[in-house]
């Protein structure tokens, strides 16, 4: 089989959640490796957004917009793509927004990984399917150690209950309908990342885009949850990691792969809330300032959660390549050059050949 680039030239690739942050940088990505990407999504989430920033629709082969839950036009724009990878990423992906419309994130998280399944058993022509899920689907314990594949899913939160159960849904499927004894071969994997930033994410109670805005208005950040340590890595990183993926459902060994990975940063990466912030700060300079909020009174939020992605470097040959310092520079450099009015889509694709020049640690 032909291995990195060669894999993905004039390759069909459907992409759920394409004018999203990951899945806009996603589809970039792939318009560099040659991919003939097709988007299935509602409208860009923000505004400003990557999607439109970055020129994202320059690279795309379709772009539909419609609704996960929208079954028969999720089928009719599978069948008009006939792709052979897909790359599930559309959802409701804030913790927050869930406590404030819990049935619709459900609704989105859950069913629409359950349409995505059901419309692609129809499509012969699909042969690897990656879910993208979160690190928050695990029965978050407060462990010291970091969470495995193996480790029982959970969620307190209406978020990260979605996505277990989204976890559960994509299982339910491989072992009922997507393998060799019930007539449709297509290899499917879910993707377990950490806390993602990048440029281009303008999302509302995300601690990255919060800073930014505070700063840029010459105001301080506000953080509500200062000490909780979360796994941070630049958005290019798990991105490497699903292509690395897709590419071993592809071979002939593809089943063997077909099954929960995580993505995540080494110990580096992990940091807390404040810290990040306070490097933010100093990065973009002037009068850049963190304030520490009380926690009372806002939702609850795990504190503490590590992802062991040990099977991924042993299994796959992924390994992070940026440092938590390296990530947050190239963020706000992004953020900097966009709002000094650069070419944002030459800029992104520079970004990403310099992620691929820089040798894994």
């Amino acid at each position: 089989m032909k291995s990195g680039a060669g894999v993905w030239r004039n390759l069909p690739v459907f992409v759920t959640g394409h004018t999203g942050f990951k899945g806009g940088w996603l589809a970039l990505w792939l318009e560099e490796l040659g991919a003939r990407v097709h988007g299935y999504a509602l409208g860009p989430p923000s505004q400003p957004a990557l999607f439109d920033a970055a020129g994202i629709a320059l690279g795309l082969a379709s772009d539909v917009r419609a609704d996960l839950g929208d079954l028969p036009r999720l089928k009719a724009a599978l069948h008009e793509a006939q792709p052979e990878v897909v790359f599930h990423l559309a959802a409701q992906s804030l913790v927050r927004e869930s406590y404030r419309d819990p049935l619709g994130t459900l609704a989105t998280n859950i069913m629409g990984t359950a349409n995505l399944l059901e419309a692609a058993r129809g499509i012969a022509s699909i042969r690897a399917i990656v879910v993208v899920t979160t690190d928050k689907v695990y029965e978050n314990r407060e462990w010291q150690q970091p969470y495995r594949e193996a480790d029982a899913l959970g969620g307190h939160d209406p978020y990260s209950a979605s996505k277990a159960a989204a976890e559960i849904v994509a299982a339910s499927y491989r072992d009922s309908f997507f393998n060799a004894r019930t007539g449709h071969s297509a290899r499917i994997a879910t993707a377990r990342a950490g806390n993602v930033i990048g440029g281009g994410d303008w999302a509302i109670d995300r601690l990255i885009p919060d800073c930014l805005r505070s700063f840029a208005l010459g105001q301080p950040v506000q953080l509500r949850f200062p000490d909780a340590v979360r796994p941070w890595q630049h958005v290019l990183e798990p991105l490497a990691g699903y292509l690395k993926l897709a590419e071993h459902l592809l071979a002939p060994d593809g089943a063997d792969f077909a099954r929960a990975w995580n993505f995540g940063p080494d110990a580096g990466g992990d940091a807390t809330v404040g810290e990040v912030a306070e490097e933010i700060a100093r990065l973009w300079g002037g009068n850049a300032r963190v304030e520490r909020e009380p926690a009372s009174g806002h939702p609850h939020e795990a504190g503490l959660l590590r992802l062991d992605s040990t099977l991924a470097r042993d299994e796959l040959g992924w390994a992070p390549r940026w440092s938590l310092q390296h990530a947050l520079a190239q963020t706000v450099a992004w953020q900097r050059a966009w709002k000094e009015g650069a070419d944002m889509h030459t800029f992104g694709l520079e970004q990403i050949r310099h992620y691929l020049a820089d040798v894994p640690a």
